[in-house]
């Protein structure tokens, strides 16, 4: 049968933290008697991961083991490529963003988006999103100078919650090569391209210890992807 719901958690060292969220996404959808399910995109691990999640049995979760190391970027790509849902949704593996905030991107697909992003900068009075001072800020600089290379009308690019129906990932993650953090960018400015309606709706979203990403760390790496992606998809306008 096929799923109605494809969860692709990206993975690199999350022996600690992937268990804890993998339970809640499994106990999320059992409760909707629905088919799903769940990939885990193992990243060329090397503290155990894809060993504890296969240990722990739960329901229709599977490990996509990738080796070497390619980049968080890749490990979507391959575990949306191997996904079979009508609808399907990436999510970090901290679980900074419950599985349950997808009650508000799931609407907006069934109405005829394409893509549904969760946004940590649209204000909501339903919505709390909890983190460090500095990480706001940086991230409102590092929105600012995408928005100036070609990502504009997209509040939040980076958070690692979104959605897509099965055409749009297949086309989308099908053309998608930056392999790093900026992968995310890509993956917009190719659905602006290809006329893909895209929607972006407020979440809940908490700041998880042991991040691996940092805009001040990762910043200017992800911009140099970002730039050669935007010259790549206007070579093939």
């Amino acid at each position: 049968m096929t799923p109605r719901w494809s969860v692709v958690i990206p993975a690199f060292n999350e022996a600690q933290r992937l268990p804890p969220f993998l339970e809640k996404v499994v106990a999320y959808f059992e409760g909707r008697d629905e088919p799903y399910e769940v990939i885990v995109a193992d990243d060329g691990s090397t503290d155990g991961t894809p060993e504890i999640v296969e240990a722990g049995r739960l329901g229709a979760v599977r490990v996509l083991r990738l080796q070497p190391n390619g980049g968080k970027g890749a490990a979507v790509r391959a575990g949306m490529l191997a996904a079979t849902g009508v609808y399907r949704l990436f999510a970090d593996a901290d679980g900074a963003t419950p599985i349950e905030e997808l009650k508000r991107l799931e609407p907006m697909l069934v109405a005829g988006a394409d893509v549904v992003i969760g946004s940590r900068v649209l204000v909501d009075p339903g919505v709390s999103v909890t983190t460090r001072p500095h990480r706001v800020a940086a991230g409102r600089v590092f929105n600012w100078l995408v928005a100036r290379v070609g990502l504009r009308g997209v509040a939040d690019s980076q958070c690692g919650f979104k959605a897509f129906t099965a055409p749009a990932a297949g086309r989308l993650f099908g053309a998608l090569s930056t392999r790093g953090f900026g992968f995310d960018v890509e993956l917009l400015l190719r659905a602006k391209a290809a006329g893909c309606r895209i929607v972006e709706v407020p979440v809940n979203w908490a700041d998880q210890a042991g991040s691996k990403v940092s805009v001040l760390r990762h910043g200017p790496g992800m911009l140099w992807q970002i730039m050669m992606a935007r010259r790549r998809i206007r070579r093939r306008a």
